[in-house]
């Protein structure tokens, strides 16, 4: 299998940049190079990359913060750190804020070809596991509303009371819990059936913010580390903004706090 994708490389070193750029491209990537942490950023706002390899200690903004950043607007980027100066510290405390992986210098060829090989393949398999989740999501959805209205395509939709245990209703949201439903303004809205179990939680705890891990545990029913919770959590929020909100990238209803979680707004 042939992998490719597109490589930041973030490095002070002249001279070390060019020959990991020649090395990638050599092996069928393409690559883009930055000379210091705050170039690498500019980059980040106007180009989409698969990966980024990134030297440690750096005159200016050093590694470690880029990468606290990075991870921040690009949880799912992966970020491979290296140094020539080994400490078990900033190694630790490179992994714990979103670093993938940690390489000592002189870096060797193969294993730079290689490295970016293994994240990139498992990157793409991750990202294809989600397509398919999401397609079963959707199809489950669009089977539960097709044997929904088989059983009671006759009759209106029941008033709504919100004292009602059967109803959770939110401004103009109203989530039916007994049918796994939202109606709004009367009109049924077809979500997959976790991404209605998030907009649940959401209601239930809106207006206030709900973390990326609470979502995940309230609607899903388990503990997910921080980084797995975000992404998770993205997912679901990105379904339910197709279904609901009028402009995706300009949501009304589904507020993103940034690093934190989201909060629904509904008045």
């Amino acid at each position: 299998m042939s992998i490719s994708g597109h490589i930041l490389i973030i490095d002070d070193e002249a001279a070390l940049r060019q020959t990991m750029a020649r090395i990638l491209q050599q092996a069928g990537f393409e690559v883009t190079t930055a000379e210091n942490g705050e170039q690498g950023l500019d980059f980040l706002k106007t180009t989409d990359f698969d990966m980024i390899f990134m030297d440690l200690r750096m005159p200016g903004l050093a590694g470690l913060e880029v990468l606290k950043i990075i991870h921040t607007s690009f949880p799912s980027l992966p970020v491979v750190l290296f140094t020539a100066q080994p400490d078990l510290n900033s190694a630790v405390a490179a992994l714990r804020n979103g670093a993938t992986d940690y390489l000592l210098k002189p870096l060797k060829p193969q294993d730079i070809i290689e490295r970016a090989q293994t994240i990139l393949a498992n990157q793409k398999k991750e990202n294809r596991k989600r397509e398919i989740g999401l397609q079963i999501e959707a199809l489950q959805a669009e089977l539960k509303n097709l044997e929904s209205n088989e059983s009671g395509k006759t009759g209106p939709l029941p008033k709504i009371t919100t004292s009602s245990d059967r109803f959770l209703k939110q401004g103009l949201l109203v989530l039916d819990l007994h049918k796994r439903r939202l109606i709004i303004n009367e009109q049924t809205v077809n979500i997959p059936p976790t991404s209605f179990d998030y907009l649940v939680v959401l209601a239930r705890h809106a207006p206030n913010v709900v973390n990326y891990q609470t979502l995940v545990a309230e609607a899903q029913g388990y503990q997910a580390d921080g980084r797995e919770a975000q992404e998770l959590t993205k997912w679901h929020i990105h379904q339910l903004r197709q279904a609901i909100e009028k402009e995706t990238h300009n949501p009304s209803y589904l507020i993103n706090v940034r690093g934190t979680g989201y909060r629904l707004v509904a008045d």
